[in-house]
């Protein structure tokens, strides 16, 4: 079996990413998921989970190959709190459950890329703070966090991760934007694992501000 590149997303949900905002986002992923296809590096190794998040916390896609990937319908409640901390413990599940470690006869998957979005901020801080240990006891290529639009708070993502992102606006335009940048990161591991261990994120587009 080749080695994978397992790249999951985490998707806020919550009441106040129903609407534009979350039919954007689906758009968004449709064009990434489609892009990632025409691109053979990619086609080979990159496989995809996606975890949904708000009162619930759902794996609405395990960690499946492009080729055989169809994207699960997205819904957001119409109120409710964000569980972050929730969704992060799910995250650590699912990586021990579905990314191959290796042993000593055969190499595993190369370190997964993790992407969250979020347009407000953890509800379950104490949970989200727990949680945040144990996803730093696994191990990353990468972790990108991104606080969507005027509401979203980007101090508990530092905690998370030193690559931090805001987005100003939550329009269809600003999120295509967002998933062709992740979808470059995507390719750009596709590309380089066996290379070097690392990935260099590429710079962002315009609509997506680095948090300094």
């Amino acid at each position: 079996m080749s080695r994978r590149l397992p790249v999951y997303i985490l998707i806020d949900t919550s009441g106040s990413m129903k609407g534009e905002p979350i039919e954007s986002v689906k758009v968004g992923l449709s064009d990434m998921i489609a892009s990632l296809r025409l691109d053979p590096y990619a086609l080979e190794t990159a496989c995809i989970s996606i975890i949904t998040y708000d009162r619930d916390v759902r794996q609405i896609l395990p960690l499946t190959e492009l080729e055989d990937l169809q994207l699960p319908e997205i819904e957001c409640p119409d109120s409710g709190p964000t569980h972050t901390g929730a969704a992060l413990n799910m995250l650590c599940d699912c990586y021990d459950s579905e990314v191959n470690m290796g042993s000593k006869e055969q190499k595993g998957d190369w370190m997964p890329l993790l992407f969250i979005l979020t347009d407000g901020k953890p509800s379950d801080l104490q949970v989200y703070d727990e949680a945040i240990q144990k996803v730093k006891r696994h191990q990353f290529t990468n972790i990108v966090a991104c606080a969507a639009g005027p509401k979203a708070k980007t101090e508990p993502l530092k905690k998370l991760t030193d690559n931090v992102f805001t987005l100003d606006t939550m329009d269809s335009g600003t999120f295509k934007k967002f998933f062709q940048w992740v979808t470059i990161n995507v390719q750009q591991g596709g590309r380089t694992m066996g290379v070097t261990d690392s990935i260099e994120l590429p710079p962002p587009p315009a609509e997506v501000n680095v948090v300094i």
